[in-house]
């Protein structure tokens, strides 16, 4: 049998439709009421670490595939997504920012070049800025750590993540320390739809349909704690502690979410 020239081409034996057709998982149903202890965390999402990679690559679309960078950006453009300015630091969620703003703090802003002519005219040519988004290399995720008296669970949800890029300027001498910059907030229950119809890829099982929801829902990423909330204006780690004494302090905190739960059980 001949094929016919218009048949769809495809990548795999199947057609992938699972991935793009998943809602996330709802949320438990909380009262107020039923909160008997909370607590804010940040954390810091390194992209170098090897599970992480996954919300790294592709750095360009790949077999329908997206980085969580890129995605984010789709979903502003195509699907309102609101991204709010990171600069707030008391309220991340306060500011709204607009697409351009966003393109200035990826630095993608248009460039002016004059070029002289032989005769002495000037000509100004105008270069467009380019959105890299493989410089952003971190990602800074808001969550709210809870027991709930009602289900008698400590629970935790994701509030908002922000990537942060980092980047060398044309003048910097030293390229050994990049410069650090916080691009924008997203509110993390308003993306979770795009989220989940995204397929991520599985170094495990290709078959697999995970999705970046499932990342974030089912905890599957390494970070750090770099701040929780406090009396001093929310002040994060590193503002007082140094090296060695910041990773200790984030394991401190780490270790009082746990044994609070664990102490309110006797065995």
């Amino acid at each position: 049998m001949v094929q016919s020239a218009k048949a769809q081409v495809l990548g795999t034996v199947y057609q992938k439709q699972h991935a793009e057709s998943r809602k996330p998982v709802p949320y438990q149903y909380l009262r107020e009421a039923d909160v008997m202890w909370s607590k804010t965390i940040w954390r810091k999402v390194p992209l170098r670490e090897k599970i992480n990679q996954s919300l790294y690559y592709p750095t360009q679309e790949l077999d329908g595939r997206k980085s969580l960078i890129d995605l984010l950006l789709w979903a502003i453009d195509n699907e309102g997504l609101t991204a709010y300015n990171p600069d707030n630091q008391f309220n991340e969620f306060a500011n709204p920012m607009t697409r351009e703003e966003i393109n200035v703090k990826f630095g993608a802003v248009d460039k002016q070049q004059v070029i002289t002519e032989l005769d002495g005219s000037q000509k100004v040519v105008v270069i467009p800025g380019q959105t890299r988004s493989y410089e952003v290399k971190e990602y800074l995720v808001k969550e709210l750590w809870f027991f709930d008296k009602q289900r008698s669970i400590m629970d935790v949800r994701v509030i908002g993540i922000c990537p942060v890029r980092e980047y060398f300027k044309d003048q910097d001498v030293n390229q050994e320390d990049p410069q650090v910059s916080k691009l924008f907030w997203v509110y993390f229950p308003e993306v979770r739809n795009t989220l989940a119809a995204q397929e991520v890829f599985n170094p495990v099982n290709d078959a697999e349909r995970r999705t970046f929801d499932d990342i974030f829902f089912k905890r599957y990423f390494s970070s750090f704690v770099f701040q929780e909330s406090n009396a001093y204006d929310n002040r994060p780690i590193m503002a007082y502690t140094t090296g060695l004494e910041s990773l200790l302090e984030a394991e401190k905190i780490k270790e009082k979410i746990f044994n609070y739960e664990h102490d309110l059980w006797e065995y």
